[in-house]
């Protein structure tokens, strides 16, 4: 296991890193619903509190913070992690909001498509044009679980797509670097999931009876989170249960892991210097770590560039 540097701990469940120019990591606090600055020695500082479950995030072009908000989660101790479960007591329903970085306000943009409510967005990317993709894992409820899709929209609330649907439990979403390929990470199956963008929000027809062009699935059991891709076009892949980030060629040619010491390792995001060192959120245990990457991070749009 390479070298992993802690940054900060006693965090509730952290996800959606992201690495600001000035050097600290904002994330979300899904557990306590909160939207957080990590500064460069590690002092956590609250931006907001939107309540239920924010989870992926992302900078857009105006420089606001976009987050996939999933309603909320019911939690458990298990011998000291805490790990998530069904849908919460509480839920608060699934949106996408806008939080301005400076002021902490929170802004609803999304709580349905085309009349469906949103159940559980859960990861977002943006495009070079300004719009975003994101996933809706869906939630669990007993007996009962949703069927995800992957979506499309704009930030000043004018257009929100669906692209795909259904997808098992899709999770992490990411953009090849000529942004002609949108990839989903299928969390129960542990299954990644290319497709090809045709258009604004659009992608092509699959030629099979699945949505999609299937890129790789690990041997063993492994549940898959959020992801970030690297400059080179491989997809970084967190990994549940074979805790760390599993490395994907583009093309499925190649599968490779990096182990991590967390059960639930929920996403990795790049930044620092020639954006080679790689942030990973280690979330039963309440970590935020960073450790040097064997190749740079892909920029990401509005925000390395």
């Amino acid at each position: 296991m390479a070298e992993m540097k802690l940054i900060a701990d006693g965090l509730k469940f952290p996800e959606g890193p992201i690495a600001m120019p000035d050097g600290s990591i904002v994330l979300v606090e899904i557990a306590a619903g909160r939207l957080t600055r990590i500064t460069p020695d590690g002092k956590k500082e609250t931006i907001a509190e939107p309540g239920g479950g924010p989870n992926g995030a992302a900078i857009g072009p105006d420089g606001k913070c976009y987050v996939c908000n999933n309603g909320g989660f019911d939690w458990h101790d298990q011998d000291g992690l805490l790990i998530p479960g069904d849908i919460a007591t509480d839920y608060s329903g699934g949106r996408i909001e806008r939080i301005d970085l400076e002021t902490g306000k929170v802004d609803v943009l999304y709580t349905e498509v085309n009349g469906e409510p949103l159940k559980g967005p859960n990861d977002i990317v943006f495009d070079k044009s300004g719009g975003f993709w994101f996933t809706d894992l869906g939630k669990g409820r007993g007996r009962v679980q949703d069927r995800g899709g992957l979506y499309y929209a704009k930030i000043d609330g004018s257009m929100v797509k669906e692209a795909v649907f259904p997808i098992t439990s899709p999770n992490g979403v990411g953009l090849s670097p000529d942004e002609k390929t949108v990839f989903v990470a299928d969390t129960i199956p542990g299954r990644l999931w290319a497709f090809d963008i045709t258009g604004e929000g659009e992608v092509a027809p699959s030629e099979g009876p699945l949505n999609g062009r299937f890129v790789g699935s690990p041997a063993g059991l492994n549940y898959f989170d959020s992801l970030a891709v690297d400059a080179d076009g491989n997809v970084c892949v967190a990994t549940i249960f074979n805790s760390g980030i599993t490395i994907f060629a583009p093309d499925g040619s190649s599968i490779r892991h990096f182990p991590t010491d967390d059960l639930i390792t929920t996403n990795i995001c790049f930044g620092g210097e020639d954006l080679k060192t790689a942030y990973i959120t280690l979330s039963t245990t309440g970590r935020l770590v960073s450790t040097e990457w064997e190749r740079p991070g892909l920029a990401l749009n509005f925000l390395n560039k």
